[in-house]
């Protein structure tokens, strides 16, 4: 399967990367192509226009953004899920995470989502989690019933996103059981019929 992971915190000296690695490395093990979608990295500018807007501009500013959201395109055109990290700022989610998915909709489509949630606190980001759960729902991408919440983050992954716990080293194998499922599940799905055509 083909996983794009998505880490929504843009801040200087964020812990979202220790996650993604993490994340990123237990999907591999499982033989999956991943791809890093990182906020910070591609640095878009508040939405004024989606991807598919975009397209038909033919300003100098709308060929800047398709320059460097042409790559994210064509990976979401081949993902078969998506892994959304994300931190929780005032009990709620990462600005540069919602404006990255903003961006996109039909791409998303009839593909699962799983949430991967982290704070520096005791309660791992689930608060942003239930939010995302609304979101994701809305834009196609509709997140698994389970949940991976990290808290304590910085006691939880080491820099290189290694598990520091045993609870985080041995108590995830059926979170992404659950993904696998889904992803497969809704490749079957899409093979047989696409929904908006029917």
């Amino acid at each position: 399967m083909v996983v794009a992971v998505l880490q929504g915190s843009v801040r200087s000296e964020r812990m979202g990367d220790r996650v993604a690695k993490w994340v990123i490395s237990q999907l591999k093990a499982r033989g999956h192509e991943v791809v890093l979608v990182d906020a910070a990295v591609l640095d878009l500018p508040l939405l004024d226009k989606m991807w598919k807007e975009l397209k038909r501009g033919s300003d100098a500013r709308s060929a800047e953004l398709r320059g460097k959201l042409r790559p994210v395109a064509e990976l979401y055109a081949r993902a078969d899920g998506f892994v959304i990290v994300s931190g929780e700022y005032n009990h709620s989610v990462p600005p540069a995470l919602t404006n990255l998915l903003d961006y996109f909709l039909e791409e998303y489509l009839y593909r699962p989502s799983a949430i991967v949630c982290y704070s520096t606190g005791g309660y791992g980001g689930v608060r942003a989690a239930m939010q995302l759960r609304a979101l994701l729902a809305e834009v196609g991408m509709s997140s698994i019933p389970s949940l991976q919440a990290i808290p304590k983050v910085g006691q939880a992954l080491s820099v290189d996103g290694l598990a520091l716990t045993q609870a985080l080293a041995e108590g995830t194998v059926q979170f992404f059981d659950e993904f696998d499922w889904y992803m497969a599940a809704l490749a079957a799905g899409r093979k047989l019929s696409d929904p908006r055509r029917n």
